[in-house]
């Protein structure tokens, strides 16, 4: 173990990375309850950061510092926990492992270099596990796979590591595994050295291995061996190895080193940390740090994000160099009603300052609520955070990560570069929100602080979409899942002081006419001086769906004066708005006007308007009035497995599944449906819980359609009602 009293980390002091070649920026990636945050305590206290590793269970750890994470106890956030080992500087980013929070894992992969992935040995490789590989894979993101709890009973490292193959390929192999079981988990065995790390008496010894572990060394030794040839640039290896030659054991870790730095190799290690009262010493700390410093690749091996000039202009590459142009993102934005914004950046060329002038520009998401900006603003203080501590830095050169204060309009997503030469970085790709919450204050003083404290949760979090409907006259979040919303109702109240409730969610219907009809308008009133007068008569025909409104004019005569009938016209129009049966707007009609009388002297516009009005809700009551429902097309990716269960779902849903098609490379289904938005509110949820997690889906308006009789009956009772 690290010599704690000696470790800068000991006394407060931030580490600092002298070049771009001496940091590795690793984001802690797995499904939930893998053990991600008990691990980043563990490396913590190995190096001498901390004094003590917290724990999940007491509040205690450094990455699960928000109140909301205290209260769950899972992480919900992205949290940076630097430390130094040797003469390196890891930035381990703590990445949350529930699907509801992957935009902080996306934002945590941007940052990073290399991906740590956190598999328990009690629940294996589920189906979220697979999705997040996939989310790396994308990316092209180096990546290496620690093995946790393999201390408790139903912990089996051989069966994981069989299913992470399956799972993942043949380039997923072991470079150690666990001597004992359970709770007699001694230590761990180095395949490539064939020397036993021994962690029993509390430090960690190294020694011969048992002869017991001979066999089993020799075997997963061969296969390591020849996965690491393989991916080997020197072809003479395989010949030499194949004739019996004995391989240098320090080329055989260069070459490792390589491939798992280039992302075609997956190295598997072995952990151990005790947790609750779970005895035992900490296991595989010193070779897990050996894997993170040594192999994974710096920001100097790992590409960049693509450029280009805020006015426009192709997309260009940089380098990570200090001395170059000033690039970098925001990652993360905190926003504290008593700090202010705190925005975590990755610099990814050039050497960031305080007290300097930076261009800030954001392109992309107005969709979200995120206006587009470019505006010069003057940075605060740097600091190296250390979950919720902030720790003074002089400087951010290319390749590492650190908080800037006082950046007033950067959101996340955000590009960070010189005003004399503004750029932004190719963003991201962030997923859909497509789950709708309906929120109301629940008292005036939480409506006046509801719409500031919304603008910093959007500012925040970019997998937020704030939307304020005008027709249902309702304000709804769109949140990535059920625990996304509650965190972010959690926070409006524990962070900002606005209590607020839920609704149940208005869907936007429409109204049209079920046949033709004769209306007649009459607004006649005379009680001495001037008065009302105007009568028309209407004639409404149903139009195709989508046609719209059209407005016919047939007077003759005169009976209606020319002047007045664009009043009918538009007393039409309000009414349509206001709806005749269940309040919802007319569509999909034509109004033709035939008849009328006028008075010389009490007619007027607002009369006319008025009769033009009663005349379309007259005709109204003539015939049936349709209520409209609007249909989406849904596009279903999920695994084969699921495909049978989510074909009868959308059927039970009212949905008409228009085909299905298999997704390359394979054990994937992309499902089209027409599916009623009525019936797909909460599908975000349910079509979790039916794939274990994994199935995703698109929705795109396509048109309106006659809700069943029954279903419209229910909603105009409860419009009445209303």
């Amino acid at each position: 173990m690290t010599d704690r009293a000696n470790h800068p980390g000991g006394n407060g002091r931030a580490p600092e990375a002298g070049r771009p070649d001496r940091v590795r920026n690793v984001a802690l990636v797995g499904h939930s309850g893998a053990g991600k945050t008990t691990l980043a305590e563990a490396l913590l206290a190995a190096t001498g950061t901390v004094q003590r590793a917290g724990r999940v269970e007491e509040g205690t750890t450094v990455s699960d510092f928000d109140d909301v994470e205290v209260r769950q106890q899972r992480s919900v956030n992205l949290a940076l926990a630097p430390f130094e080992h040797g003469d390196v500087k890891v930035n381990l980013i703590d990445t949350p492992g529930y699907a509801d929070f992957v935009g902080d894992l996306r934002a945590g992969l941007r940052a990073a270099d290399a991906a740590l992935f956190v598999v328990s040995a009690v629940d294996g490789v589920d189906g979220l596990t697979r999705m997040l590989w996939e989310e790396c894979a994308a990316v092209s993101m180096p990546r290496a796979v620690v093995v946790t709890k393999v201390d408790q009973q139903r912990g089996d490292f051989d069966d994981t590591l069989l299913h992470l193959q399956d799972a993942f390929g043949e380039g997923v192999l072991p470079c150690y595994f666990p001597i004992g079981e359970g709770d007699r988990l001694t230590g761990v065995v180095g395949l490539l050295t064939q020397r036993c790390f021994d962690y029993s008496s509390g430090r960690r010894v190294e020694r011969d291995p048992d002869p017991a572990h001979l066999e089993r060394i020799a075997e997963q030794r061969a296969s390591l061996i020849e996965g690491i040839i393989q991916e080997s640039e020197d072809e003479s290896l395989m010949d030499r190895y194949v004739s019996g030659e004995e391989i240098d054991v320090k080329a055989l870790i260069t070459d490792l080193e390589t491939a798992v730095a280039r992302g075609s190799f997956y190295p598997v290690l072995a952990t151990s940390v005790p947790h609750g009262a779970q005895p035992g010493p900490v296991i595989g700390m010193a070779e897990l740090l050996e894997v993170v410093t040594q192999a994974f690749p710096s920001p100097l091996e790992h590409s960049c994000p693509r450029v280009a000039p805020v006015d426009g202009g192709p997309p260009r590459p940089i380098e990570c160099a200090p001395d170059g142009p000033l690039v970098a993102e925001v990652v993360k934005t905190v926003s504290d009603p008593y700090v202010g914004r705190i925005s975590l950046v990755r610099v990814f060329s050039g050497t960031l300052r305080p007290d300097t002038v930076v261009h800030v520009s954001g392109h992309g998401l107005t969709d979200r609520g995120h206006e587009d900006h470019d505006v010069d603003e003057r940075i605060g203080a740097l600091s190296s955070p250390l979950g919720k501590t902030q720790r003074t830095i002089t400087e951010c050169r290319a390749g590492d990560v650190c908080a800037v204060a006082k950046l007033a309009r950067a959101e996340t997503g955000d590009t960070l570069s010189d005003p004399a030469n503004p750029l932004v970085m190719t963003p991201w790709s962030m997923p859909d929100p497509l789950l709708p919450v309906a929120i109301r204050a629940r008292s005036k003083a939480d409506e006046d602080k509801l719409g500031q404290a919304l603008g910093r949760l959007v500012a925040e979090d970019p997998t937020l979409r704030l939307e304020n409907n005008p027709e249902t006259r309702q304000l709804v979040l769109w949140c990535m899942g059920e625990a996304h919303a509650d965190v972010l109702i959690d926070r409006l109240a524990s962070r900002y002081g606005v209590e607020v409730e839920r609704v149940d969610l208005r869907v936007p219907l429409r109204e049209t006419f079920g046949g033709r009809a004769e209306g007649l308008g009459r607004h006649v009133k005379q009680s001495g001086g001037h008065g009302q007068y105007g009568i028309c008569h209407i004639t409404v025909e149903p139009l195709p769906s989508g046609e719209g409104f059209e407005f016919v004019d047939r007077i003759v005569g005169g009976v209606v004066p020319r002047q007045f009938i664009p009043s009918v016209e538009k007393g039409v129009r309000q009414q349509m708005e206001r709806g005749v049966a269940a309040g919802y707007p007319l569509v999909d009609i034509r109004v033709t006007l035939h008849d009328g009388k006028a008075h010389s002297v009490d007619s007027s516009d607002m009369a006319f308007q008025a009769a033009g009005a009663l005349a379309l809700k007259d005709a109204a009551s003539r015939v049936p009035v349709l209520l409209l429902e609007p249909v989406d097309e849904v596009g279903v990716l999920i695994a084969d497995e699921y495909m049978g269960a989510v074909m009868s779902d959308l059927t039970s849903r009212r949905g008409r599944v228009l085909g299905s098609e298999s997704v390359p490379p394979g054990g994937r289904t992309l499902i089209r449906a027409e599916v009623p938005q009525l019936e797909i509110i909460r599908y975000a949820i349910d079509l979790r819980s039916m794939s274990q997690g994994t199935g995703t889906f698109q929705r795109t308006f396509l048109r309106y359609e006659p809700l069943p009789a029954h279903l419209a009956e229910k909603v105009a009772a409860e419009a009445k009602a209303e």
